[in-house]
């Protein structure tokens, strides 16, 4: 391609040669040149009539702004869905949370009160920020995470002391007479008729005729009968070849088959069968073999008496604080 440039003031001319690849290259560089002059001056329209308002540059102005704030109103309302949904369901598990903690503190004679008391925390603010979007949500899905975690923790705990209290509750640790005086222990005795050595395989507890006689433990009543010896007898069956008898009842309140609470009022105290006054004969039997009562009733004292304890003391360190906390405002001078 030739080119044939002529100077009318100088009067010559001048022939400029073009090849393809530089009439391309040179179609592509004044392309160029005229994007880019147009984005310029399309930009300084844009804004000029954006600042000084006028008709149609203002209404598209208002346009873009409506659809940006519309997309970002749309994604705002989206993401606050996503997050009224795990906040919804973070409140499911928290609730659920409190109630197992609540029953494993029961179980575990923990006061819940101390467990809900919210714990103090401060510290100096050395740089702060606002949270985005993908930070409280990594936060919550963490958060829904670490739940999830103590809920089944909570649910383990939960199901093993239930266990331990139950094995505990058909344990015989309660004592059979609450007004009773200890008369005769396990072991060798002399026997009160024949006036000979004799085992004595149980514990007699001394008391008026027709005091009740409770359940040591829980458990199903598998004799209720009139034995020669024993006189009007109970025994329940607590499970793991463990058995008690109550011997020598005046009257029992219980048949066989029943089940039976600790605590629970099964006869009333008597002189029946092989007796020489009003008092209950109490026997522990493992296996089918006596076992010292007393051993079981005293490990229920222990247990009872641990627990007094547990519940005296928090009272006591609270006066005691309070006490401390008066008398330090009392040392305090007045300004």
């Amino acid at each position: 391609m030739h080119l044939i440039i002529t100077d009318a003031w100088l009067a010559r001319s001048r022939a400029i040669h073009l090849s393809g690849s530089r009439l391309v290259l040179s179609a592509l560089v004044l392309s160029l040149v005229l994007m880019v002059v147009a984005a310029g001056l399309y930009h300084w329209v844009f804004l000029k009539g954006a600042r000084e308002r006028w008709p149609i540059v203002g209404s598209l102005v208002r346009l873009v702004v409506q659809d940006e704030f519309e997309q970002r109103d749309k994604f705002m309302r989206e993401n606050l869905d996503v997050l009224a949904r795990q906040l919804g369901e973070m409140q499911a598990k928290l609730t659920q949370l409190e109630s197992l903690g609540e029953r494993v503190s029961g179980l575990a004679g923990i006061n819940a009160a101390e467990i809900k008391a919210k714990p103090g925390r401060g510290g100096a603010l050395v740089t702060g920020r606002p949270l985005s979007m993908d930070e409280l949500q990594a936060t919550l899905a963490d958060l829904d995470r670490l739940t999830s975690q103590r809920t089944d923790l909570l649910t383990v705990l939960e199901s093993r002391l239930f266990d331990q209290k139950m094995r505990n509750m058909m344990i015989p640790t309660q004592k059979p007479v609450f007004d009773g005086n200890l008369g005769s222990d396990f072991g060798w005795r002399i026997d009160p008729i024949t006036g000979r050595s004799a085992l004595h395989t149980g514990l007699d507890f001394q008391a008026d005729a027709g005091t009740p006689i409770l359940a040591a433990a829980g458990g199903v009543v598998v004799v209720q009968e009139y034995h020669p010896a024993y006189g009007n007898m109970v025994e329940i069956d607590h499970g793991n070849d463990l058995v008690t008898r109550y011997a020598h009842a005046s009257a029992v309140f219980v048949k066989k088959g029943d089940i039976v609470r600790r605590g629970q009022k099964i006869a009333a105290v008597g002189t029946t069968g092989r007796s020489t006054g009003a008092h209950l004969h109490f026997e522990v039997l493992v296996q089918g073999v006596p076992q010292d009562p007393q051993k079981f009733l005293a490990a229920g004292g222990n247990l009872a008496a641990q627990q007094l304890a547990a519940n005296t003391e928090r009272p006591v360190r609270a006066v005691a604080k309070g006490a401390s906390a008066r008398a330090t405002r009392a040392r305090t001078p007045q300004r």
